[in-house]
């Protein structure tokens, strides 16, 4: 770990009063530090003594394997029923066709098998993962390959069946499920790795691969991904390069608007975007993968992409520090003693100096993967105080948390919780307000108010989830006018007819 690399880490944090997540106090520290031998000393306890962590597990989703054993990723729904986005946010049908007999009799022909139309089995995937938006969608598609997804946008196209994109639908924004009857094209039968060169780090893989597959994979090779999520168990590839996932290693290896070499796009008319590079430099014309990283599905359909992957790191320490907030640092680097010595200078540093009362190191894996869970399951803790209106969103880091006081004290007891959480290193707020149902007094008195604070400070509405289906109306405090119809015109150039996931990402054009 070189001087720098203390600034290029994941550096995550916290707010003080997490549910659910609440520490030992500072009488019990979690590690006591001793300068006299310059070391942490850890306190033998174990993690139930450390932290009080929710028992239910998440309804996370159950994917496909990496190299492709058959089942689908699907949302496990409790017994309560999801109000129909339609009828929440009164949104009328666009004049989309509506999926026919001799529809169902062309696909089923196309790929035979793998055609759902039963209503419990389509359930789950009209269903996003936080249960606060859902479709009505009589059928789902699995294609294995980008020829079969190009014939299925030839012909959606060609009848103006609208379609929606589904990658493992652990979206926050209501930008991976149906709005009405939109046709779901899942890819998670597209789960093949193409081609790793371990001279140059680069991955092709199809897009329906789950995220933590491919680190799996890669690190038996001495590599890692450049991304990591709390959904890697059931996130696809492909799912992150449309909504330009962010996530905690972008501090440390960039966001994957770097990462990401090339990609093969199945567009709205069927015809097929091969750039799958595999080259770290292409200077020829424009960049034309750049404007489906981000595009939500809205563009083109991504069927696999080419990727920069790092050498994983020899040395990891993952750092765990308390004060009026909690913070996670994680180094890594390629000397563990060098390591070793710089994180111990800057522990002493922060020690001495007062801003740190207590905290913990952790160099074992399964230590790490223990705390890395901390800040992972923040997500799922919230849950359970209810209904969850989430803000994602990009501030200069010395407001970072300005914005959580004050919602706190616009909202007071209508709100269960307010709670600010993220990565204080790229200043990205996660917001959540918690009440027991949804409300839309509630809503109304958070929404416009969250844009227009951050837009006072000129940050984003959008860090890394997207806009989706409930952000699209308030891209103008992040976007300028002309940016917007700018964005509009590409959208009518690339999908003419509106089929690929309508409804979201952009507001109508007047």
């Amino acid at each position: 770990m070189t001087v720098s690399s203390l600034v290029q880490l994941r550096l995550v944090w916290c707010c003080w009063t997490l549910p659910r997540w609440q520490m030992n106090g500072h009488k019990r520290p979690l590690a006591m530090w001793t300068s006299a031998t310059a070391q942490w000393t850890l306190k033998q306890k174990k993690p139930a003594e450390l932290y009080r962590i929710p028992v239910s597990r998440p309804p996370i989703l159950s994917g496909t394997s990496l190299l492709g054993k058959g089942a689908l990723s699907t949302t496990s729904i409790s017994p309560k029923e999801v109000m129909l986005t339609s009828e929440r946010y009164g949104v009328q049908r666009l004049p989309f066709s509506h999926v026919s007999d001799s529809d169902l009799a062309f696909f089923e022909h196309l790929i035979p098998g793998r055609v759902i139309t039963d209503p419990d089995e389509l359930r789950p995937f009209n269903v996003d993962w936080l249960q606060s938006v859902r479709g009505c969608s009589k059928m789902l598609l699995r294609p294995r390959t980008a020829a079969e997804v190009s014939e299925i946008l030839r012909y959606c196209n060609k009848r103006k069946l609208a379609v929606n994109p589904q990658g493992g639908n652990t979206g926050l924004v209501g930008g991976s499920v149906p709005v009405f009857d939109e046709i779901i094209i899942s890819t998670a039968l597209m789960n093949q790795v193409i081609s790793f060169n371990n001279v140059s780090g680069i991955l092709v893989c199809q897009a329906g691969c789950i995220l933590e597959n491919l680190n799996q994979y890669l690190e038996e090779l001495d590599f890692i991904m450049p991304l990591d999520l709390g959904a890697k168990g059931s996130c696809h590839i492909g799912g992150n390069v449309a909504t330009n996932a962010g996530g905690l290693r972008l501090l440390r290896y960039g966001s994957l608007r770097g990462t990401v070499l090339g990609l093969e796009v199945v567009l709205a008319d069927g015809s097929i975007l091969n750039c799958l590079a595999s080259l770290r430099k292409d200077n020829t014309g424009y960049d034309l993968k750049q404007l489906f990283i981000g595009s939500e599905g809205t563009l083109g359909v991504i069927t696999a992409v080419s990727i920069l992957c790092p050498r994983k790191p020899k040395s990891v320490n993952l750092v765990f520090l308390g004060s009026p907030f909690y913070i996670l640092i994680e180094t890594s680097g390629s000397n563990s003693a060098h390591d070793e010595e710089k994180l111990t200078n800057f522990l002493e540093h922060v020690m001495a100096s007062g801003l740190v009362t207590d905290g913990t190191v952790a160099t074992e894996d399964k230590k790490i993967k223990m705390l890395w869970s901390l800040r992972e399951r923040i997500t799922e803790a919230l849950t359970h105080d209810g209904c969850v209106y989430k803000y994602d969103l990009s501030l200069p880091v010395e407001r970072l948390y300005d914005l959580v006081i004050d919602t706190r004290a616009r909202l007071g007891k209508t709100a269960k919780n307010v709670v600010g959480y993220g990565h204080l290193g790229d200043g990205n707020l996660h917001l959540n307000i918690t009440a027991e149902s949804y409300s839309h007094s509630l809503l109304n008195a958070i929404e416009p108010f969250v844009y227009e604070w951050t837009a006072q400070y000129n940050g984003s509405i959008s860090a890394e989830h997207g806009l989706g289906f409930k952000k699209k109306h308030y891209i103008q405090y992040s976007k300028p006018q002309e940016a917007v119809l700018l964005m509009q015109q590409v959208k009518a150039m690339l999908d003419p007819k509106g089929i690929l996931n309508p409804y979201k990402t952009l507001p109508a054009s007047s």
